[in-house]
C-alpha cells in the first residue's frame, strides 16, 4: 500500500523547487493532487500528474478558499494541505529595505500559508482531520540564513504552526512544518551558479556535516512523511532538513573547539 492512497491534497508552489517535487512524490504515493501557483508551469506539472491545476497568488483569499471548495468539489474531500509557496523577496541588508518590499514576501510566506492552513483546516474538522505541512526554513530558526524579511516570514510560519496545533486539539488535525537548509532550487540557483563560475562548487554546504547542499526531493519525502498515516503522532513541530547545519553554534570545519 502507498503513503498517501485515498488522500486528496493541496499543493500550493507546486510549478518549482520543493513544491513540484512533493507534487511529484505524492502522487507517486497515491494522492490526488490540486496544484496551486501563480507560475504558468504548474500547468505543465499538473499535467505530468494528471492532477488538477489553478493558477493565483497564495496572498488572496479567493484563492484558497476555491482551491478548497474545488478540491472537495472534484477530488471529492481534503486531507491534506501543503503550504509551501514563498518568496525571497529584495536581498538587500535592513537599513536599505523598503516596506513594500518587506511586506511583499510576508503576503507571500506568511499570509499564503495562514490562507490555506485556515481554510483547509476548517474543512478538515467538519471531517474528522487531516494533515497541513508547511514550509518554513532553518533561516526561520536563527540569523544568517536568509535576508531579514525571509527570515522573519519563516521563523513567523514556525509560531504559526505551533499555535494552529494547539487550537486545532482534539480535532483530528495535525499541523507541522518542515525547514529545509541550502537545497538547490529556482530560488536559490544564483548562489550555486556563482560558486559553479568561481570554482567554488565543492565549498557548497561545507557548514555541514553533511557536507553537500540539498536536492528537492529530499524534503518533499520529509513532507509526504507529515502528511501521511504514519505521522499521525506528530504534531506541532518544525522538522529541521539541512544535512545537520543547525545542530551546533558556528565553528570551524574539522576542530573540536
Amino acid at each position: 500500500m502507498k503513503r498517501l492512497d485515498g488522500k486528496r491534497a493541496i499543493v500550493t508552489g507546486a510549478a518549482r523547487g520543493i513544491g513540484r517535487a512533493c507534487a511529484h512524490i505524492m502522487a507517486r504515493e497515491g494522492a490526488a493532487l490540486l496544484l496551486v501557483d501563480r507560475e504558468p508551469e504548474v500547468e505543465a506539472v499538473a499535467g505530468e500528474l494528471g492532477a488538477l491545476w489553478q493558477s493565483g497568488s497564495v496572498a488572496e483569499e479567493e484563492v484558497a478558499t476555491t482551491a478548497v471548495a474545488r478540491a472537495v468539489a472534484e477530488l471529492g474531500g481534503l486531507d491534506v494541505v501543503i503550504a509551501n509557496a514563498g518568496i525571497v523577496g529584495a536581498v538587500a541588508p535592513l537599513l536599505d529595505l523598503a516596506v513594500a518590499d518587506f511586506r511583499a514576501v510576508l503576503d507571500v510566506n506568511l499570509i499564503g500559508a495562514f490562507l490555506f492552513l485556515q481554510h483547509g483546516a476548517r474543512h478538515m474538522v467538519g471531517a474528522g482531520g487531516g494533515a497541513v505541512v508547511c514550509t518554513a526554513s532553518v533561516a526561520g530558526l536563527r540569523a544568517g540564513a536568509g535576508p531579514a524579511q525571509y527570515s522573519a516570514s519563516k521563523a513567523a510560519i514556525i509560531s504559526l504552526v505551533q499555535n494552529a496545533a494547539f487550537q486545532l486539539s482534539g480535532t483530528g488535525v495535525r499541523v507541522n512544518a518542515v525547514c529545509p537548509g541550502l537545497i538547490e532550487t529556482e530560488m536559490t540557483r544564483p548562489i550555486f551558479e556563482m560558486a559553479r563560475e568561481a570554482g567554488k562548487e565543492h565549498k557548497i554546504g561545507q557548514l555541514n556535516p553533511t557536507r553537500r547542499a540539498g536536492q528537492p526531493e529530499e524534503i518533499a519525502e520529509v513532507v509526504t512523511f507529515l502528511a501521511s498515516d504514519a505521522a499521525s503522532y506528530v504534531n506541532g513541530q518544525a522538522v529541521v532538513v539541512d544535512g545537520g547545519l543547525s545542530a551546533a553554534h558556528p565553528h570551524v570545519p574539522g576542530r573540536m573547539m
